[in-house]
């Protein structure tokens, strides 16, 4: 399908496509994906206008389910994202539900290129992350992570207009004092909006990158 551009009416962007596939194998063979033509919800329409009225650049994705608790519902495609005068890139992103999106963006606009530019004193071109959706557990449980359902976004690193690039893994401990300070300051910033926000301070396994969670608790570390 033609991607979809973040100029089009609105209505355009609520477009998707699929439909229910038919079963043709025994039932004891159970179909792990299925795609479901919807008709967007109202919070659906109102997240993807506020997404639209931030300039993003996104596609609306159909709704999936892949088993076992997996699953991409009122999903985006982000193909960029804007700070006040500029576009952000974004790198190795799949489907984010349309909430965390609209979060993701402000959080973007308002905490990290306004961040850059006052501590680092260049602005912001870049996000790299490690990637959003994926079917899997929480490391070391047998609870289904956010990342499951498409709630969650992996954020590896920061490439500003000047050429650095801020990295968790490089710089959250080893940067410069400025670089360091730049980092627990969009960190802090996450914090005020994302519900769960996991960095190099939880765990070993965030050592590389902020893990930033739509939820309905409050947990930052």
């Amino acid at each position: 399908m033609r991607k979809l551009l973040l100029i089009l009416p609105l209505s355009a962007l609520l477009a998707a496509c699929g439909a229910i596939p038919q079963a043709s194998k025994p039932a004891r063979q159970a179909i792990s994906q299925s795609t479901v033509q919807v008709t967007p919800r109202p919070e659906m329409r109102a997240c993807l206008s506020s997404l639209s009225a931030a300039r993003a650049a996104f596609t609306p994705l159909p709704d999936q389910y892949f088993g076992a608790g997996c699953s991409t519902l009122g999903t985006v495609k982000l193909a960029s994202l804007r700070s006040d005068d500029a576009q952000l890139a974004l790198t190795n992103l799949g489907p984010v539900t349309c909430p965390l999106a609209e979060t993701f963006a402000a959080w973007a606009r308002f905490g990290v290129d306004r961040a850059a530019q006052q501590i680092l004193g260049s602005p912001l071109v870049r996000i790299e992350t490690m990637g959003s959706y994926n079917c899997r557990n929480v490391a070391g449980s047998d609870r289904r992570s956010a990342h499951a359902t498409a709630n969650a976004i992996d954020i590896a690193a920061f490439v500003l207009a000047d050429g650095r690039r801020i990295t968790i893994t490089g710089d959250w401990h080893g940067g410069t004092p400025a670089e360091r300070q730049f980092l627990t300051a969009i960190h802090s910033s996450a914090c005020k909006r994302f519900g769960t926000v996991l960095g190099p301070a939880y765990n070993a396994a965030h050592r590389d990158h902020l893990h930033l969670e739509l939820s309905g608790r409050s947990f930052c570390r």
